[in-house]
């Protein structure tokens, strides 16, 4: 049975970021995987946006998980893909872990474990709708691998409930795929996602957001048919007789994610009421010695920059700990709720890493283009949050005697953007192409800059007449000056070299 010192379950960007850091500290790491490939929900997600807190640049998901898969390949750390783990207990002071893969049931032993498990999303009983169950209701992340790895479209028609930020994407995606988007039904008063969001995933392709709205019946047999959309009162409670039935043939849910932790919950730790993830020190280690919680596991997070580093952190500590160097004492030792010094700890993490993810929120994910507010301005004005910088400058814009003057800004930049926003609106498109590689139907792709925002459909009828035959990377170029643009259409992953 070989033994490491820290064991690391989840090959996501925390998880990758907790193996890599774990290693430069010296300590023995093994990466444990359950999908055929590293990278977790990065892998589909195609949009950019991402790494412009760590990196500064706007990076496609695949672009930001290949930067770690590289370097954890670079550190020669064990890993094994396609792999559960059923099983951990605890042995004369070191875990056992069972693991089963193609070759059998097997195990291993370490001193430390890092959880880097992700989230899962909630489904259409967790949201209390009722009806039959017929095919056509998918999560938004489901809806996302169907188009973005799998190259099927799951809908013609449909409607969205939920507006965060991956329902927002993901109606921008399914619109420019050639879908029927109807509208964004929101519960809550406010949208849940990013305002850049509404804007660049609504607004461009003019697809509604009906606030206070929730969807409480669906229909059909075999196939969703229809869905009933009822207003909501402040009580999130449905309004009689304001029942409207909209004929669709999908309903996509982007309700909320929930931090997955079915394997702390046997090992015995705490878990936070307000997060639903492990009550942590600062070293994110549990109440449980030995035993480390980060990334969407721990608490979901806003940024996947935030998440890197959150399991960096968890690394560190783990691999302290394995080497002696770490106490537990820190830990306290909460049993049975979220109270005492742990739950202090988590709660004071988990309101700083929140105010740093409000502060980089401007960086999360659609492109560098900005957001517009979307309550109604005089012609004359406009409102918009910049998005150059993580300083999200609050930018008002005024025509005044044919120039466009604009305030709030802190650096020329601010001032270019928005004066752009206003005359020449510009967008990234990120798409996918089809491939002849059965490991890839399809490949993720960018436009290599931004492009005009009126370009975008005409664009994607290009990118869809492309068919891979070649083994392309990460940078290769797909379309050479798309358009007479001036642009290149770029891939954005490695998969087709098997380097991720």
């Amino acid at each position: 049975m070989k033994k490491y010192d820290v064991i690391v379950i989840g090959g996501g960007s925390a998880g990758l970021s907790a193996a890599i850091e774990a290693k430069k500290c010296n300590a023995d790491v093994l990466l444990i995987e359950r999908e055929a490939r590293l990278g977790g929900v990065l892998k589909q997600c195609i949009h950019d946006g991402f790494g412009l807190v760590r990196f500064g640049k706007k990076l496609s998901g695949p672009e930001y998980a290949q930067k770690f898969i590289r370097e954890f390949h670079e550190l020669g750390i064990d890993y094994m893909t396609t792999t559960f783990v059923t099983e951990i207990k605890k042995d004369k002071g070191e875990y056992e872990l069972t693991y089963v893969n193609e070759e059998g049931l097997d195990y291993c032993k370490t001193k430390s474990v890092v959880l880097a498990t992700g989230c899962r999303e909630r489904t259409a009983k967790q949201v209390l709708i009722h009806g039959t169950r017929p095919a056509g209701v998918f999560s938004a992340g489901t809806a996302q691998h169907y188009v973005n790895l799998l190259g099927q479209m799951p809908t013609k028609k449909c409607v969205i409930l939920g507006s965060g930020d991956i329902g927002l994407i993901m109606a921008r995606r399914l619109t420019l795929e050639g879908a029927e988007v109807v509208g964004v039904y929101e519960a809550k008063p406010t949208p849940s996602g990013l305002e850049r969001n509404i804007v660049q995933c609504l607004d461009d392709f003019d697809i509604p957001l009906m606030l206070s709205h929730t969807v409480t019946r669906v229909f059909g047999h075999d196939r969703l048919t229809a869905v009933e959309i009822s207003q909501v009162d402040e009580n999130m409670r449905p309004v009689a007789g304001t029942e409207e039935i909209i004929q669709c043939d999908a309903l996509i849910l982007s309700v909320g994610l929930i931090p997955e932790n079915e394997v702390a919950k046997e090992l015995g730790v705490t878990i936070d009421g307000r997060t639903r993830g492990p009550v942590c020190d600062e070293n994110m280690m549990t109440d449980v010695e030995g035993i480390f919680s980060c990334g969407n596991a721990y608490h979901v997070f806003d940024l996947v920059d935030y998440v890197s580093k959150n399991g960096e952190t968890a690394g560190r500590g783990a691999a302290k700990f394995s080497q002696g160097k770490l106490s537990s004492k820190a830990v306290g030792g909460a049993k049975g709720g979220a109270t005492g010094k742990a739950a202090d700890v988590a709660e004071k993490n988990a309101n700083g890493e929140a105010k740093a993810s409000a502060a980089g929120a401007a960086e999360k994910t659609a492109s560098s283009v900005g957001s517009v507010g979307t309550g109604g301005f005089d012609k004359n004005v406009r409102n918009m949050t910049c998005i150059v910088c993580p300083n999200s400058c609050k930018l008002r814009i005024e025509k005044k005697d044919g120039e466009l003057i604009v305030t709030g800004h802190r650096c020329v930049r601010g001032e270019a953007f928005a004066i752009s926003e206003m005359t020449h609106p510009m967008r990234t498109l990120c798409s996918s192409v089809a491939s002849v590689f059965e490991e890839a139907p399809v490949v993720p792709v960018r436009t290599s800059d931004e492009i005009s925002k009126d370009k975008m459909l005409e664009c994607m009828e290009e990118i869809n007449k492309v068919v891979l035959a070649d083994r392309l990377g990460e940078g290769d170029v797909v379309i050479g000056n798309v358009l007479g643009l001036g642009v290149d259409v770029i891939v954005t992953s490695d998969i087709l070299r098997g380097e991720s």
